[in-house]
């Protein structure tokens, strides 16, 4: 037996280090750089595409758990064929081409996936209230120290702003309902809607916090207030205006939430046309005259602004701003807050500027008639500004000049362009369905010769909040001030009753087209139309 083990090692040794090689030489194929990356790539593939199948509406709670589950082990794949699905779907719903419904359906797949991602951070993160001293809302209250009820009150507070903030709003508006409650609103795409009733008592202590927060007086309960504060969620920080005013049954508040988005805009974003982009940048290139941008209150005149600031090279071009407060924070750019407790005024600040050798100026609004002459004869002296004005069209803001007392000359040598402007709210890309119309409707778009089979109308789904609108879009009306009408604006004495007469029917008219265009590409409704444009 000792002779057969001893013959029978050096075999088994052999295999042993044969086996020990042939392992060796597998695991070094195993984990070849390239297939080691295309492994881990693979992998990552897979996780994005369950977080896809979370995100995803279409597909039922129920089902979400399997679905990602399946897609572990089939891979992308089935992600892909629900695109393709949807995408069939909708080409037969709107009429449109496979491929251009395939690419949206995609797009809008990826813009899900990255919101949720964000969201999903922003929400793992807590939120903090930010004064203007840099204090939290927290370390002003000693949070660590308060007793259980106020802590209550500022969780209630930072709660308050969370949810605006989730909900794309743009205005929290807390007001007292009668003498016991009070009703928290939110302006979302530009209509309100309530969200909360609170109990007078503690509905006062989320005001004083606020106050606080914002630099207020909180025993002053009567006169209007100002104030500004910061919030901070992981790495986003949000602006914040606050306004409050003594009303019947207690106090206001209004928070106006600054769009953070606005210094990264550009004119495409905003839905303007590749027509009005060329136009815009035409005159924001030359090296003076003003662009008046003139809309009624939340019609979007600022962050358009803003737009075409983005359009400047401010490395070679010195750009000075002047705001009424600043919303956002641009590169490379002077802005100046204006103070009026402090005399800081947009006439005083104006002035200045001139004399610091800017090329292009920004003046957040004309009011006066100081601030309008002096930024027309800064538009004359070789300066590109840019100001905005609160009226409903381009003719009116050219008779509103007048009226401040701006000579027709100097108005005609000054400005070069006027845009008046609306915003639509966007049908939700989610739950928007063809439009079903009457036949009312279609004999009079068929009257006006519009292709009416794009037409689509708002749905309900968890994605728009039931509304069927998400977002916004602009839509335009240009006025280039050309030759010919700087020469009517001074000799012609008859054009201004024509300004008054036929041009604001001109521009509301051109404000509809512009309208309807977006109307039959399945942008917005008909009713989102009548509501904002008439």
């Amino acid at each position: 037996m000792l002779n057969c083990c001893l013959a029978v090692m050096p075999f088994c040794t052999q295999v042993t280090q044969d086996m020990s090689a042939a392992s060796f030489e597998w695991l070094a194929l195993a984990v070849h750089p390239t297939r080691l990356v295309l492994l881990i790539g693979w992998f990552y593939l897979c996780m994005y595409c369950v977080l896809w199948i979370q995100a995803n509406e279409a597909i039922p709670d129920f089902y979400k758990a399997p679905a990602g589950l399946l897609t572990l082990v089939t891979g992308p794949m089935l992600p892909l064929v629900l695109i393709i699905i949807a995408a069939v779907q909708r080409s037969r719903q709107s009429q449109r081409g496979l491929l251009e419904s395939l690419v949206e359906q995609l797009r809008g797949a990826f813009v899900d996936v990255h919101a949720s991602q964000t969201a999903y951070q922003e929400e793992g993160a807590a939120l903090q209230l930010v004064g203007p001293s840099g204090q939290t809302l927290d370390e002003i209250y000693g949070h660590g120290e308060a007793k259980r009820e106020n802590a209550k009150i500022l969780d209630l507070t930072e709660t308050i702003v969370a949810d605006a903030i989730q909900q794309r709003a743009s205005d929290i508006l807390i007001d007292p309902r009668d003498e016991s409650s009070y009703t928290i609103r939110l302006r979302v795409d530009g209509l309100v809607r309530t969200v909360k009733e609170l109990q007078v008592d503690p509905c006062r202590a989320v005001i004083n916090s606020v106050k606080v927060v914002s630099g207020m007086d909180i025993a002053e309960r009567r006169r209007p207030q100002d104030g500004a504060f910061l919030a901070r969620q992981g790495d986003a920080v949000y602006s914040f205006r606050v306004a409050s005013a003594g009303a019947l049954n207690g106090e206001k508040l209004s928070i106006r939430i600054l769009n953070k988005n606005a210094s990264a805009s550009t004119l495409s974003d905003l839905g303007m046309t590749p027509k009005e982009v060329g136009v815009i940048n035409k005159v924001v290139q030359k090296p003076s005259g003003m662009i008046l941008i003139c809309g009624p209150t939340g019609s979007g005149k600022t962050t358009t602004m803003y737009a075409m600031l983005n359009a400047i090279d401010r490395f070679e071009r010195n750009t000075v701003t002047v705001e009424d407060p600043v919303e956002a924070v641009l590169p490379e750019t002077s802005q100046i807050e204006v103070n009026p407790r402090a005399d800081i005024t947009f006439a005083k600040t104006l002035r200045s500027v001139v004399r610091q050798d800017p090329d292009v100026i920004c003046v957040g609004e004309i009011r006066d008639e100081e601030t309008a002459e002096t930024a027309l004869r800064a538009a004359q002296t070789g300066h590109l500004v840019m100001s905005t004005l609160h009226c409903d069209n381009s003719a009116s803001a050219i008779i509103r000049l007048l009226d401040l007392g701006v000579s027709p000359l100097l108005l005609s040598t000054g400005l070069n362009l006027v845009i008046s402007q609306r915003l639509l709210r966007r049908l939700c890309p989610r739950c928007k369905m063809p439009a079903e119309l009457s036949e009312s409707q279609i004999a009079q778009l068929r009257r006006k010769r519009i292709e009416f089979a794009g037409i689509q109308e708002p749905g309900q789904c968890k994605y728009c909040d039931q509304t069927g609108y998400f977002e916004r879009t602009v839509v335009c009306d240009l006025l280039p001030i050309d030759s010919r009408m700087k020469t009517q604006l001074v000799e012609d004495r008859t054009f201004l009753a024509y300004l008054k007469a036929e041009g604001a029917k001109k521009s509301h008219a051109n404000l509809r087209k512009q309208a309807m265009k977006k109307v039959v590409a399945g942008i917005t409704s008909l009713e989102e139309l009548k509501r904002v444009i008439g």
